[in-house]
Formats: C-alpha cells, structure tokens, sequence
C-alpha cells in the first residue's frame, strides 16, 4: 500500500451538491436558492400552515362539532368473545391483565364487558372489568359467576407545589 493507493472505504464518502464554492462548481452565486425574497436569506423559517399570505387551509375549512375532553373511552366486548376466550384458553378467570396477555385489548385500554349475544355464555365465568352493560352484568350472574368492577387510575389533574 502507497499514498496514491489510499481511497476512502466503499460507502464512507457521499457525493453531495458543493454549494455556494464559487461559480466553476455551478452552483454559486445564488448557491441553489433563486434570486431575492425571504426564502434565499439566511435564517429563514415559515410557520407551519402558512400558505404566503393566502388563508391556510386549517382556517378556510369549516369547523363542527365538539371534542370533549373528559370522555372516557372503553374497549367493548361482548360475552360470547369472552366465552370463546375462555374455552381457547381453558380459564375461568377474566381480568384486563389475561385479555392483554391474550392480545384483546392494549395495556392502557379500559374494557367495557358488553351483553351482545348473553345467550352464549354457558361457563362459569369470573370477571372483572372498568364497567358493565346491564344485561352483561346479569347473564354472567345467571350463568354462575361473578362481575367485579376495577377502578380506573384517574387523571391528576391539580398542579403540584
């Protein structure tokens, strides 16, 4: 190996556009940024939406509705998607942490057991759950088990001192 040997490793060097090197690299004098206005100088930045003047979208569009901020959002299931768990699985024990485990629901999520098709739930099943409709709560009391209620953890919302 000699100097005139020497090469950087295969994929060490990129080729990349030599900006504003003079005129014989062909890409001086305005160095790739056109001629005059806010968008050759230096420092420039827009605002995200800003549309030159014109109204931004996000402002022309109409607006509706209502978001509010204090819902609660649950993960329904119905009893015979229980039932089918519990038979796949062999368990008699239903909480948010087997669902997860089983790929159901995600860690966060809070589950709503809900009665669609009650009529399918023949075991004996123990359940426990953030809430409950009405009939799921009774068909799984008629068949033999027992609904129990998981508190969920609540925002704080006050400021720390």
């Amino acid at each position: 190996m000699e100097l005139h040997n020497l090469r950087p490793a295969k994929g060490a060097t990129k080729n990349r556009k030599r900006i504003a090197r003079g005129q014989g690299s062909g890409h001086g004098g305005t160095a790739t940024r056109g001629h005059k206005g806010a968008k050759s100088r230096s420092g420039y930045k827009s605002k995200m939406g800003f549309e030159g003047g014109q109204m931004p979208l996000q402002r022309r569009i109409p607006k509706r509705g209502f978001k509010n901020i204090n819902r609660v959002d649950y993960v329904g299931i119905n009893l015979d998607r229980l039932q089918g768990i519990a038979e796949k699985y062999n368990i008699d024990t239903i909480t948010p942490e087997v669902l997860f485990e089983k790929n159901v629901i995600k860690r966060r999520d809070l589950v709503k057991i809900l009665g669609g098709n009650s009529s399918d739930l023949t075991s004996k099943l123990s359940v426990t759950a953030h809430a409950y409709s009405a009939s799921a709560k009774e068909a799984i009391e008629k068949a033999g088990g027992s609904a129990s209620i998981v508190v969920a953890p609540v925002k704080n919302t006050e400021e720390k001192s």
